[in-house]
């Protein structure tokens, strides 16, 4: 997954949020667009546009942008830095079996999952799906755990973060199961009845989720703040051509310049698939 541009209302108070709370580094800033991350790697594009109305309640979406941290000790560092935030406004934490995830909203209401994953080697397969769970994880036992005098004093000398998954707020399983591994080509890793359902590639618990919890029945977005494009990284241009004729075929409409193909899902979020740099 490559990082999420979302599009925000005020992008000082935004950019201050993921660079002070989440411990993201400012990559590059140029105008009204501001992509921050760690290292050289990019995770969050902030895209200022002012002139958009926020979403409505229930519309499909963002549900939440994941950001994948190496080791138990920077997810820890990357939590209390958040936690010590001015108004963070903490949702939850969890124990999923294949990671350890704690929850935020930034300020316009955006969700954040901050999580590690355990090896690969606990991870536990049944009939092609990855057993995940919600347990209950204690953050305050979490951070005496892990937390460590170097993380709370640089929280970005720990190592790097990616976009580990993105998880979508949509209208209906069925039609996201059609769209996603149906003509995207993922494969389906988990699902939750008709709630929520799970995909991946290379047996990857999940690089995508979409789930109804907040938005059954909804249909195509509006324009509106929040998810302004979700990107898909490819090993080669081969990858890009095939799924730009995969998608012509089911009749997709699709903008493709040899590296690069995008196209709406069912409820008018934007994916862009593109070649790695």
């Amino acid at each position: 997954m490559g990082a999420v541009t979302l599009d925000v209302a005020d992008l000082d108070v935004m950019t201050a949020y993921y660079r002070d709370a989440i411990a993201l580094q400012v990559l590059s800033s140029q105008g009204s667009e501001v992509t921050l991350g760690r290292g050289t790697e990019p995770v969050v594009i902030l895209r200022h546009s002012p002139a958009l109305k926020a979403a409505s309640p229930g519309q499909a979406g963002l549900f939440h942008t994941a950001i994948l941290f190496e080791t138990q000790e920077a997810l820890a560092a990357a939590v209390a830095t958040a936690a010590q935030y001015p108004g963070v406004k903490f949702v939850g934490s969890s124990d999923h079996l294949v990671s350890q995830a704690f929850y935020f909203d930034d300020p316009e209401g955006n969700g954040i999952e901050l999580y590690w994953d355990r090896d690969r080697s606990q991870w536990s397969w049944t009939h092609g799906q990855v057993e995940m769970s919600t347990l209950f994880l204690d953050p305050n036992e979490f951070l005496r755990e892990h937390l460590s005098e170097q993380g709370l004093a640089d929280p970005t000398s720990l190592g790097g973060a990616i976009v580990g998954h993105v998880h979508l707020s949509v209208g209906d399983v069925a039609t996201a199961r059609d769209f996603y591994v149906g003509k995207l080509g993922f494969e389906t890793t988990a699902t939750l009845g008709n709630q929520a359902l799970f995909v991946s590639a290379g047996k990857y618990h999940h690089h995508m989720a979409m789930n109804v919890w907040n938005s059954r029945g909804a249909g195509p977005r509006q324009q509106t703040l929040g998810l302004g494009q979700v990107d898909i990284i490819v090993p080669t241009a081969d990858e890009v051509g095939a799924l730009t004729e995969r998608m012509k075929h089911y009749g997709m409409q699709t903008r493709d310049d040899g590296r690069t193909v995008s196209f709406d899902d069912p409820w008018a979020n934007l994916i862009n698939v593109r070649v790695a740099d």
